[in-house]
Order: structure tokens, then sequence, then C-alpha cells
């Protein structure tokens, strides 16, 4: 089977379709979608309108980037630390640490 991708436009539209009377087997067969479809796009943009569901989306994608962006750091976070408590004793962590803190402030050296 095909796989189709519907804007957000038609998802609502075929959603208002059904709300308006139209039965789920005519419904599906006109817009060639499974039963199952409609359940899930009626599960998640029921009762929206067009601006809501694009909207949703919107913010679905913009989470998707916020989350591969932490998972990113997250990463990147570890990878220094793996590396800082193998290759580096204390006392040149101690040094790394000093030296990097001479040249900015931090909340320790306000006072």
């Amino acid at each position: 089977m095909r796989k189709i991708r519907f804007t957000t436009e038609q998802i609502v539209a075929v959603l208002h379709e059904h709300e308006a009377g139209g039965k789920v087997a005519e419904v599906c067969r006109r817009h060639g979608i499974t039963e199952q479809t409609l359940y899930r796009w009626k599960k998640k943009y029921g009762g929206m309108q067009v601006s809501e569901a694009k909207r949703l989306k919107h913010l679905e994608e913009e989470n998707r980037q916020l989350k591969r962006i932490v998972a990113d750091q997250a990463l990147n976070l570890q990878v220094v630390k793996d590396l800082l408590g193998r290759v580096v004793t204390p006392d040149k962590r101690r040094t790394a640490v000093t030296n990097s803190s001479n040249g900015h402030r931090s909340s320790q050296a306000k006072k």
C-alpha cells in the first residue's frame, strides 16, 4: 500500500467531514485511508481548527529539535566527564580549573 502524506488542512477537513455526519467507511474510502488512520487522526486532531493543528505540528517539530539538542549536549558532557576522569589526574584537573577560572569571574571570586 502506498504511503500518502496528508497536510494538516487535509486531515482537519477529513475530520470535519466525519464530524458532519459522514459514515466512517465512506469517508475512509473517499480519501483512501484506513479506519485506524481516521481514528488516530481523530484522537490527535479531534475538535481542532486548521490553525490549531498547524500550531501543534510546529510545536511537535520544535520539541523534537530541542530533544535532539539536549541529547547531543548530554552525550558531549558524558564524553568530557569520561575523558577527565580517566586521563587527567586530580592535580592536573585542579590546575586546569584554576587556570581557566583565572580569566573568568565566578561566583566564588566575587567575594
